[in-house]
């Protein structure tokens, strides 16, 4: 009997939930004289045993946090087949992301990601405020509210690389103020609002920001104000616009305050297997105009597996100078193995007005996400 009882009190004390209470119970039978300080002693020892095979072999393991935390991630290798005279094919690592996500309270929320990827840099550091659905406020660095293409997430997107008018024009590779990942310090307001049939009619965002980019503190004193609107007329339909009124510090041999302004339209129309998506910008850098839009098509040829998609590209970068728009033809093709792995292929053909440059490029890219 007495090996019976000190059998259940072992079990009891081997299941984590219990473990400080059994041990109270412990306490309690040695004052009673019912166990010895030593039998108590022995039934401790056996637990801790117990639980270090138990840590040993667990697949998985929590993450102690003052509350709930959400961490995930994805890193995206690639092999680029470039078409050019000088240029190698080769692997590379084009990102490694993780991503930590929480809520404070209803109320409260917090995001950082950060891309290990070549050089280390902290992609966004921001808080949320929400408080109605037509009234929230995000707070730190993060995405500008400009551009469906700009806002996709990386490892969401249907082709691997943005447009050539995103990256020139909303603070990524061939912006005037460099890249900056799409992403800017500032305080943003936003929400939506005008419900029916259980979904929101008008979504909204405008946001003040420093304008010199991510991990960095403005140049001027000058702030830039962005806006975005977007409307839901159906189910499947999406069409927004965006306006960036800023002032950035850019320009050779000598920086200096120069106008940054942006404005872009934009449709997004999934239907079932289909996809048609496009973009219009135009922007002012100083007094050089540029600007450019992209029409995009996919389609599932097995639902939710495997996609096929074209795009149409073109990009003026100055439109006071004639014969220097690039044209961009892309195929590409993604296969998910499932919610966490996909492969995706892409070819480009680029055709150059006035002088044309070999430089197609075909490439293959895997993402493992968790």
């Amino acid at each position: 009997m007495k090996k019976l009882f000190f059998g259940l009190i072992f079990l009891i004390f081997s299941i984590p939930n219990f473990a400080q209470t059994t041990n109270d119970v412990l306490n309690l039978l040695i004052r009673n004289k019912t166990i010895s300080q030593e039998e108590a002693d022995s039934i401790r020892a056996e637990a801790a045993i117990k639980q270090q095979d138990l840590d040993a072999n667990k697949k998985t393991f929590l993450a102690t946090t003052s509350r709930p935390l959400q961490l995930s991630g994805y890193s995206q290798i690639r092999y680029q087949f470039p078409e050019q005279s000088g240029k190698i094919d080769g692997f590379d690592i084009r990102r490694a992301r993780l991503d930590f996500r929480g809520n404070i309270s209803p109320y409260f929320g917090y995001r950082l990601q950060a891309d290990l990827a070549g050089t280390p840099k902290l992609l966004d550091a921001y808080a949320e405020i929400k408080l109605f659905d037509y009234l929230n406020f995000t707070i730190g660095q993060a995405k500008i509210p400009f551009s469906f293409e700009n806002l996709a997430s990386s490892n969401k997107m249907e082709l691997m690389d943005r447009s050539q008018v995103v990256e020139a024009l909303v603070a990524r590779g061939s912006d005037v103020i460099g890249n900056q990942n799409g992403r800017d310090i500032g305080v943003q307001v936003g929400g939506s609002f005008w419900k029916y049939a259980h979904r929101f009619l008008v979504d909204y965002k405008v946001g003040l920001f420093n304008g010199s980019g991510i991990n960095s503190v403005d140049k001027n004193k000058n702030k830039d104000i962005v806006g975005r609107l977007v409307f839901h007329p159906v189910k499947m339909v999406d069409l927004g616009g965006s306006y960036y009124c800023g002032t950035g510090i850019y320009g050779t041999p000598t920086a200096a305050n120069h106008d940054r302004n942006r404005y872009g339209v934009e449709l997004n129309y999934e239907y079932q297997h289909f996809l048609v998506r496009g973009e219009f910008i135009e922007g002012k850098d100083g007094d050089i105009t540029r600007q450019g839009w992209y029409a995009q098509a996919g389609y599932f040829i097995i639902a939710s597996k495997f996609q096929l998609i074209a795009k149409y590209d073109v990009y003026d970068p100055n439109k006071a100078i004639s014969k220097n728009i690039s044209r961009a033809y892309l195929v590409g093709a993604t296969y998910h193995f499932n919610n966490w792995s996909r492969i995706q292929v892409g070819y480009t053909i680029f055709k150059e007005d006035g002088v044309e440059i070999k430089n197609n490029l075909a490439v293959i890219q895997y993402q493992i996400s968790f």
